[in-house]
């Protein structure tokens, strides 16, 4: 009867289009090897499915509301009263936790779940997270959870490459390597490598470490901030701020005028990738060694709480 008392309940808690995200969360879940661990998995289901793979469009009509976290309805889980950790896995949907885990998180159910409640953030996605998980700090923030860790996974290809594989996976659902370009998405040993996370876990609670402040993760590589990208982020999300904000005045998902509007936007953005883009990786390379403390104290705060 004693070893049930102190038995921890964790519930890991994503949406997953592609599958690799529930895979991660799998190599972690793995690294649980407690008797005294009781783990619960639970799948975000939005009320009205996205699709995978994307059509061009489709991909496209969900940008204002991802940017602007509008988020959707999603199902009821059918959850314990009380968990002793919450791992929140998402992926990223244009510099933004993607739509349904935010229409989870603005649920009275989700308020209910994370108030005093330790969580995990785990993100599975291209490069770019940061923009991502500042929303996602305020998210948690406002539902009164406390974050202890956050736990980053990135694609295996180098960020030029990954502007043309990735949304060739998601618009195709290929994502073997071809050409000159390396395969799509997070790499199978660094998936595999995951369940270390999960490992140090079981330790934290036996010692019952999630109860402090946290972090429980310090040490184990969780994030590795790329600094050359902080600046490209956020130059990216004030565009897509601006272009967003623009495109949901135009007309609502599916119209015509929408459909209009990301037509445009698609030509801009492609000119901004061929030309802008390469341009502001090489002033950025350039003038680097003049900001380089700037760009490490960045780096530091972004890689808060578990570091590397």
């Amino acid at each position: 009867m004693q070893k049930e008392k102190n038995n921890k309940k964790i519930l890991i808690l994503y949406y997953s289009q592609s599958g690799q995200l529930t895979q991660i969360l799998n190599a972690i879940r793995g690294g649980l090897r407690s008797e005294a661990i009781e783990c619960d998995c639970q799948a975000i289901t939005p009320v009205t499915p996205y699709p995978y793979p994307w059509t061009f469009y489709q991909f496209f009509n969900v940008f204002p509301e991802s940017v602007l976290m509008d988020g959707c309805p999603v199902r009821p889980l059918a959850l314990a009263e009380h968990y002793d950790l919450v791992i929140l896995g998402y992926t990223v949907w244009f510099l933004s936790p993607s739509i349904p885990v935010v229409g989870f998180l603005r649920s009275e159910q989700a308020r209910k779940l994370l108030r005093d409640t330790p969580v995990i953030t785990v993100i599975g996605c291209r490069d770019m997270w940061l923009t991502a998980q500042e929303k996602m700090k305020r998210l948690l923030a406002d539902l009164g959870a406390r974050l202890l860790d956050n736990v980053v996974l990135t694609d295996q290809g180098k960020s030029i490459y990954t502007f043309i594989t990735t949304p060739r996976w998601m618009l195709t659902g290929k994502k073997n390597a071809f050409w000159c370009f390396p395969k799509a998405g997070v790499a199978a040993e660094e998936i595999a490598a995951a369940a270390r996370f999960g490992e140090r876990l079981s330790q934290a609670l036996a010692a019952d470490a999630e109860k402090g402040e946290g972090p429980l993760l310090s040490g184990l590589g969780a994030v590795n901030v790329a600094g050359k990208l902080i600046a490209t982020e956020r130059i990216a999300h004030r565009s897509f701020l601006i272009w967003s904000r623009l495109m949901k005045k135009i007309g609502p998902p599916g119209s015509l005028r929408r459909h209009m509007a990301i037509t445009v936007y698609a030509v801009f953005l492609l000119c901004l990738v061929v030309t802008v883009v390469p341009l502001n990786m090489l002033i950025r390379k350039i003038t680097a060694p003049f900001y380089k403390e700037s760009i490490a104290r960045m780096v530091r705060y972004y890689e808060k709480p578990s570091g590397r």
